[in-house]
């Protein structure tokens, strides 16, 4: 209401408050109001009623402008608004909510505090509107298909460094597993891989991007030319060992799960993490043991046949001896192989001149040959090769004598001119005047 004596009404009001005046004058019938309001017959006689006590304003409900006998108190609004300030700001709704009726014991919907955040203008993060893609039906059993990433993001905000999650979704079901490190690479992927085939079994394939950990960016060799194969990581050199197939995806939507995926962490993972202070790498893992389980309850679902595809490792597979970087390396005549600019002393003879070098997970070496370990020792310090410079002999440069023959010499004999220097500059004139008369 505006005021006292002004009545605010919508149009259905209005043309209910006319057809009840018409049949108060008795112009129409009960029932023939019933029909034209859509009313039945009680309901009318109860407008009818209401109208001859208070006039127009019976029409109108009688709870309007009274606050809802289902609201919420005042001083708990405020006490709601004000956790939000404090302890869950940033939050979406949805996640406040969860939080609000696990950790502080308050209960409401979303769409109330939502309402609430919107008349306090308090910022929350929106959902962007995705664009349209072409859908694809989910594979039908559990381990079908896993999907892999790293995500790179200021995990713990700024209470510490960034780091990467590397993250697996099963495209069935949506169950998720992770585990965080410093960086995204190959020692990574390996590892995480591992904890994963360790708690579900082997998938049958993974699908990744294009990223140099899961792809070779090498070109082909001649034997790769020759074989018609193409150049492997090692991710994909140990997985091609395990039975376990690689898919590459050529944009990020083609494996746009894990996208989601992270897109949902870096909401709700980072905010966990908050209010548990959690600033480092350890203390993230041991937090995702006890997150994972529960997220995996509250958002997984069922697949479309029960059977689990996940394939048991056997008993005999060392998998450490899979999961490793494998490097081909010369060995010298001296039974010494370089790796890595350090140089290292084989103690076993054998006959063959290449050894591989494995890098296992927990940072360990050991060098092989035909899968048998080889003892060695690194040399800590390398004898320089001194190179023997021949002695330069010094040689005494003497000034080019010039040879003069002497008075009595037989060449001065026959070359001394007869002719005094006077006489040979007369016959040099009378020739020049013999000359100019011809």
């Amino acid at each position: 209401m505006a005021g006292k004596d002004i009545v605010i009404m919508s149009q259905e009001e209005l043309k209910r408050s006319y057809i009840i005046k018409k049949v108060i004058e008795r112009s129409i019938s009960q029932i023939e109001a019933s029909e034209l309001i859509g009313l039945s017959e009680r309901q009318v006689r109860r407008l009818v009623r209401k109208v001859r006590l208070g006039g127009d304003i019976g029409i109108m409900h009688s709870s309007r402008g009274k606050p809802s006998n289902r609201s919420f108190p005042e001083e708990l609004r405020n006490k709601i608004i004000d956790l939000y300030k404090n302890k869950y700001s940033g939050f979406g709704p949805t996640l406040a909510t969860e939080k609000l009726s696990e950790i502080d014991k308050i209960k409401l919907s979303a769409e109330t505090l939502r309402k609430w955040l919107i008349a306090e203008q308090l910022p929350y993060r929106n959902r962007k509107k995705r664009p349209h893609r072409q859908w694809r039906e989910r594979k039908p059993y559990f381990g079908v298909m896993i999907q892999v990433d790293g995500s790179h993001h200021f995990w713990f905000e700024d209470r510490g460094p960034s780091c990467v999650l590397m993250g697996y979704i099963d495209d069935a079901t949506g169950n998720i597993f992770g585990r965080f490190y410093s960086y995204e690479g190959t020692i990574p992927a390996m590892d995480s891989f591992k904890g994963y085939i360790k708690k579900y079994g082997l998938p049958l394939s993974i699908y990744v991007d294009r990223h140099s950990t899961y792809k070779s960016t090498a070109n082909p060799s001649i034997e790769d030319e020759l074989n018609n194969t193409k150049p492997l990581s090692e991710f994909e050199r140990a997985l091609k060992e395990l039975g376990v197939n690689v898919i590459h995806a050529h944009s990020p939507q083609a494996k746009g799960r894990i996208e989601r995926l992270f897109n949902t962490l870096q909401d709700r993972l980072v905010k966990e993490m908050r209010l548990k202070d959690i600033n480092n790498i350890e203390d993230a893992n041991k937090f995702l043991e006890k997150f994972l389980p529960l997220y995996n309850k509250k958002f997984s679902i069922k697949p479309k046949e029960p059977q689990d595809m996940h394939r048991k490792i056997s008993k005999d597979l060392n998998l450490d001896k899979v999961l490793c970087i494998k490097t081909k390396r010369t060995l010298r005549n001296d039974f010494t192989v370089a790796h890595n600019r350090k140089l290292y002393q084989v103690k076993d003879s054998i006959r063959g001149k290449k050894v591989i070098i494995e890098e296992r997970i927990d940072g360990s070496m050991f060098i092989t040959y035909k899968d048998k370990n080889l003892r060695y020792e690194e040399i800590a310090l390398r004898s320089k090769t001194v190179k023997k410079v021949k002695e330069s002999k010094s040689y005494a440069f003497l000034h080019k004598r010039i040879y003069r023959p002497p008075t009595d010499h037989p060449w001065r004999k026959f070359h001394i001119n007869p002719y005094s220097k006077q006489e040979r500059n007369q016959n040099k004139n009378e020739s020049e005047l013999c000359l100019v008369n011809t």
